[in-house]
C-alpha cells in the first residue's frame, strides 16, 4: 500500500514540475487531500499545513495568494516543497516559503481587561528572510486597525518542525507568521465576520510586501507594485458570483423604472393648473418581484473567492443592489428619498457653493469671452439625433466589431437620451439645437456604452454593469466628454449646476412648484425646462442622482490635475475610489487594455482640451461658445 501512495504521489510530481517549466497553470488536488495553486511560477509560495483546530483565518490567507500550497497532511509538504523550489531556484536564484498559522490562544486578552489589548502576531524567518521578515512586520503594524491594534512578536527559534525541515532546502528561504485568532469568540465557535475580513485583508497585504522586498532585495523581477504579484486567473467560484450578481443586477433598470412615462401630459397640467401643486407622474409596472430578487440576491455564496480584492468588489456591488431593489420597491413612498441619498449621497457644502458660483456667473453675462448670440443652425429631431447616433456606431464599429448597439426611439420618456446596458434610447419628443447632437452623443456612446462594450470583453460581467458606486465619475467623466468634443455649452453648464440646486431643495424638504420657480426666476430657464430639471428630481419621490454629475466632474478635473490617468475609467465602468483597484487588476494581468478608445481623443482638439484641463480648470473654464 505505501508503495502504491508513493507511486502516486511520484507521478502527480512528475506532472505538476512538467507544468511548471512549460509555464502552465497548476491548480491540483493532493492525493492525501489539500490543494496546490499556481497560476504562474513565481520565487515564492504560500503554504498553510491545517491542524485539528479550525484556522479559517490562515487558511484564507494563503489561497488569496497566485502560489499556495494547503495540505492537512505534513509529510505532504517536503516532497511538493522540494520540487517547486529547485525549479524556482533554477529560474529566479532563489526561493520564499511563507507559512500562515494561528496561536492556540489570544494571550493578551483577559477576562478583566478595561479595553480591547492588542493582539500577538508571532514572526520567525531564516536569515535570508530577513528583510522579507522586517518588511510583514512593519505591513503589519501600519495597518489600519479599528478594533485590536497589532503586537509583532519575533521568535528565536523555527516554530514547527516544517519551518525547520524547509529551512535547510539550498537557496530556500522561510517566513513563518502566527497570530492570535482574534476573529472568534474567546469561549465559543462564533466569528466575528467584519474582524475577520479585515484580519484577511491586513495579513495578505503584508505577505505580499513581505515577498515584493525579497524579490526586490535579490534583484529577480522589476515590480511596478508588490500588489503585481497577485492572482492573474479567475477561479470558477469567482465566475459564479459573478454571474449570480450579475443576473440580479440585470433584471431590472432603476432609471427606467423611476421615469415617468407621463411627461408631457404631466407638463400639460401643471401648466393648465398655473404652475401650481404637485405633478402626478406615472411609472412603468416593474418586471421584477423584489423580495424574490432580495432572497435571490443574497444566495449567492462567496465561498471559495479565494481573491480578496474580488471579494470585497462584489460584496460592494451585492450591498448596491440591494439598496436599488429598496428604492424601486419604494417608488412614490416616504423611504423612496431616503434610499437615494443611501445611493447617490447628499448635496455637500462645497458642491452646493460650486453650483452655485456657476450660475451665478453665468446668470451674469457667462465668462468674459463669451459670445451668447443665438445659434442660426436648426434644431435636431429624435430621427436626426437616430442617424447621427448611428453614423458614430459605425466608426466605433470599425474599430471594434463587438460594438453592437441597438438603437430605439420611444414615447414613453422625456425628451432626451438614455442608455441601457447595450441600448441607446431617444425620446421620439427630443428637440435640440444640432449643436448639442455630437458632443451629447459623445456623453452617452463614448462613455457610457464604449465602457459597457469594453467592460464585456474583461472576462467578468461586473465591469460591464458597473462596480459599486461607479455612476458618479461616469457621468463625470461623459460630461467631460461633452468639453472634450468641443460641445460645453453655458446652456449645458448651466443646467449641470442647477441640478444640483434643485436636489439640495429636494433633500430639504422644498415642494416641488418652489423649485420650480427658483428655476424659472432665478435661474431664467423656460418653464418647459424647468419643469423636465424638476422632473427628474422629484420622480418617484425625490431622487438626488442629479447632483452626481457635477460631483463627479470636479472630481475628474482634480484626478486630472494630481497627474492622474484616464486609461483605467475606459476599461469598464468604476467609480473614483476604484482607480487604484484597476491599476492592480491591470499590473496582475486580470483586465485587459481597452478594446476601443473614445473618438474625441483621436482628435488633435480633444488631446489639446484635455492637456488645459490637466493644467487645471474648474467647470466654469469649460464653456465652449467660440469652439463650437
Amino acid at each position: 500500500m505505501m508503495r502504491q501512495t508513493s507511486a502516486v504521489q511520484e507521478s502527480w510530481l512528475e506532472e505538476v514540475t512538467q507544468c511548471l517549466r512549460d509555464d502552465k497553470p497548476i491548480r491540483k488536488d493532493l492525493p492525501e487531500g489539500g490543494r496546490l495553486h499556481i497560476d504562474r511560477l513565481l520565487p515564492f509560495l504560500f503554504i498553510y499545513v491545517e491542524t485539528r483546530k479550525t484556522e479559517e483565518v490562515a487558511r484564507s490567507v494563503t489561497q488569496s495568494n497566485a502560489s499556495y500550497l494547503l495540505t492537512s497532511t505534513p509529510k505532504q509538504v517536503m516532497p511538493v516543497i522540494q520540487a517547486l523550489s529547485a525549479i524556482a531556484v533554477e529560474r529566479f536564484g532563489s526561493f520564499l516559503v511563507i507559512r500562515s498559522g494561528e496561536l492556540g490562544r489570544d494571550k493578551f486578552l483577559t477576562d478583566d481587561a478595561p479595553y480591547l489589548p492588542p493582539f500577538e502576531v508571532s514572526v520567525w524567518s531564516t536569515e535570508n528572510a530577513v528583510v522579507a521578515k522586517e518588511t510583514f512586520s512593519q505591513a503589519v503594524m501600519a495597518s489600519e486597525a479599528r478594533f485590536r491594534t497589532p503586537r509583532v512578536e519575533e521568535r528565536g527559534a523555527p516554530p514547527s518542525v516544517i519551518d525547520e525541515e524547509i529551512s535547510v532546502l539550498p537557496d530556500c528561504a522561510v517566513l513563518s507568521a502566527e497570530f492570535a485568532p482574534i476573529y472568534r469568540a474567546p469561549e465559543s465557535a462564533e466569528i466575528y465576520p467584519e474582524l475577520r475580513d479585515q484580519l484577511i485583508a491586513t495579513l495578505f497585504d503584508a505577505g505580499l510586501r513581505a515577498c515584493a522586498a525579497f524579490i526586490s532585495s535579490r534583484g529577480i523581477l522589476k515590480l511596478t507594485s508588490h500588489r503585481s504579484l497577485g492572482r492573474r486567473a479567475f477561479v470558477d467560484a469567482v465566475s459564479r458570483v459573478d454571474r449570480g450578481i450579475d443576473e440580479i443586477a440585470s433584471a431590472f433598470d432603476v432609471l427606467l423604472a423611476v421615469t415617468p412615462i407621463n411627461a408631457q401630459q404631466a407638463f400639460q397640467q401643471f401648466k393648465s393648473n398655473s404652475f401650481k401643486g404637485e405633478p402626478s407622474f406615472l411609472y412603468r409596472p416593474l418586471t421584477i418581484q423584489v423580495e424574490s430578487a432580495k432572497q435571490h440576491l443574497f444566495s449567492v455564496s462567496f465561498d471559495h473567492m479565494e481573491d480578496p480584492v474580488l471579494y470585497d468588489l462584489y460584496r460592494e456591488k451585492q450591498r448596491e443592489v440591494d439598496l436599488q431593489l429598496s428604492l424601486i420597491a419604494s417608488r412614490q413612498a416616504a423611504g423612496f428619498i431616503e434610499f437615494g441619498r443611501a445611493l447617490y449621497g447628499p448635496v455637500e457644502p462645497s458642491l452646493l457653493a460650486e453650483a452655485e458660483s456657476i450660475l451665478g456667473t453665468l446668470s451674469n453675462g457667462g465668462p468674459a469671452d463669451f459670445d451668447d448670440r443665438v445659434s442660426e443652425a436648426p434644431n435636431a429631431d429624435a430621427n436626426y439625433v437616430s442617424r447621427r447616433a448611428q453614423a458614430m456606431i459605425a466608426v466605433y464599429r470599425r474599430a471594434w466589431p463587438d460594438f453592437k448597439v441597438d438603437i430605439e426611439l420611444r414615447d414613453d420618456l422625456p425628451s432626451g437620451l438614455m442608455v441601457t446596458n447595450h441600448r441607446l434610447l431617444i425620446s421620439k419628443t427630443t428637440n435640440m439645437d444640432r449643436r448639442r447632437v455630437e458632443p451629447l452623443l459623445s456623453h452617452e456612446i463614448g462613455v457610457h456604452l464604449l465602457t459597457y462594450f469594453n467592460g464585456s470583453s474583461q472576462g467578468l460581467r461586473l465591469f460591464r454593469s458597473g462596480l459599486s458606486g461607479y455612476e458618479g465619475m461616469q457621468e463625470g467623466l461623459a460630461v467631460f466628454a461633452e468639453y472634450l468634443s468641443g460641445g460645453m455649452t453655458v446652456e449645458r453648464l448651466k443646467l449641470i449646476a442647477a441640478r444640483v440646486v434643485a436636489c439640495a431643495d429636494m433633500l430639504a424638504g422644498v415642494p416641488f412648484e418652489h423649485t420650480f420657480y427658483r428655476l424659472v426666476q432665478d435661474y431664467k430657464f423656460t418653464h418647459f425646462g424647468a419643469f423636465n430639471l424638476a422632473l427628474r428630481v422629484y420622480r418617484g419621490g425625490g431622487l438626488a442622482k442629479d447632483a452626481i454629475y457635477l460631483r463627479g466632474l470636479l472630481e475628474l478635473l482634480d484626478h486630472l490635475k494630481r497627474g492622474g490617468a484616464l486609461e483605467p475609467f475606459w476599461m469598464g465602468k468604476i467609480a473614483s475610489s476604484h482607480f487604484g483597484v484597476m491599476e492592480e487588476l491591470a499590473a496582475r494581468g486580470l483586465l485587459k487594455q481597452p478594446s476601443v478608445y473614445p473618438l474625441f481623443l483621436a482628435t488633435g482638439e480633444g488631446r489639446e482640451r484635455l492637456d488645459r484641463a490637466r493644467q487645471g480648470m474648474r467647470p466654469i473654464d469649460m464653456v465652449q461658445s467660440k469652439e463650437s
